[in-house]
């Protein structure tokens, strides 16, 4: 089997670990930087895996998907993820227990008209990439100094939840779910290193939970951030579509099973 990977850092230690595996296995590894070819090659692989969230990436993995390729995550399901209203609506109306989310088209113009009141809000950049805005704000002096930082950024709004600090980082490949421990960015603080957790050691339902997730949103490879609200009642605060799930033992074999399946249709 031929397998592209279409990144710009194939590198990376679960593209990386996966593909040695592959050729071991005696299968071929391409990688295609969407930022440096101007179209899709004439001769396709049998499988793409699409680690990039660029327009050119999109753009490469539509064009790919229009002449037959199948490709991991499709460019509709990666577009969708960087969306956050798009994904907090998708979520509810999954029945998925999703953070409920507030759309403003600027942080300044939300800050001027609505005044905070007494309970934390989340506030997040609509648009997910790397460094946006991820922030706890608890009086109106927060408010104001995000809204002089970032005016004219579209914003989403969520109630805080009330957690034990924590993240909870899942993870699927396929129907293979793995989990880990992180504190929380909007923690005192700060976040850290993630650590590897056993399933068992999850509350009941949450891998299924996962599952559903990547269900709905019609994803092969993707993340989904959970709280704990207590008693392990689930909150979903973000989807992600192909994450780097770093250190997690078995994660390239699955990634590499993945490819291999959905090559031979």
């Amino acid at each position: 089997m031929r397998v592209c990977l279409v990144t710009p850092e194939p590198g990376h230690p679960l593209l990386a670990a996966a593909a040695a595996l592959l050729e071991a296995a005696g299968h071929r590894v391409e990688s295609l930087d969407p930022g440096a070819v101007d179209a899709a090659p004439a001769d396709l692989a049998d499988v793409y895996l699409l680690k990039s969230k660029t327009p050119q990436g999109l753009d490469l993995a539509r064009e790919l998907e229009r002449r037959g390729a199948p490709v991991l995550n499709s460019a509709a399901a990666t577009t969708l993820c960087q969306d956050r209203t798009e994904m907090a609506e998708l979520a509810l109306r999954a029945g998925l227990p999703f953070a409920g989310t507030r759309t403003y088209g600027s942080l300044a113009a939300w800050a001027a008209d609505e005044p905070l009141g007494g309970s934390p809000l989340v506030v997040k950049s609509r648009h997910s990439r790397r460094h946006d805005l991820v922030a706890r704000v608890d009086d109106d002096a927060r408010l104001r100094e995000l809204a002089d930082a970032w005016p004219q950024e579209p914003v989403v709004v969520q109630e805080f939840a009330p957690n034990s600090g924590w993240d909870h980082k899942l993870w699927a490949i396929g129907d293979r779910v793995f989990a880990a421990l992180r504190r929380s960015e909007l923690a005192p603080e700060g976040s850290g290193p993630a650590r590897s957790l056993p399933l068992a050691e999850l509350p009941p339902g949450w891998a299924d939970l996962v599952l559903r997730t990547g269900e709905a949103f019609s994803l092969d490879v993707y993340g989904v951030d959970l709280i704990d609200t207590g008693d392990g009642s689930p909150l979903i605060v973000d989807v992600n579509a192909f994450p780097g799930i770093r250190g997690q033992a078995g994660a390239p074999r699955a990634l590499a099973a993945l490819a291999l399946a959905r090559a031979a249709g």
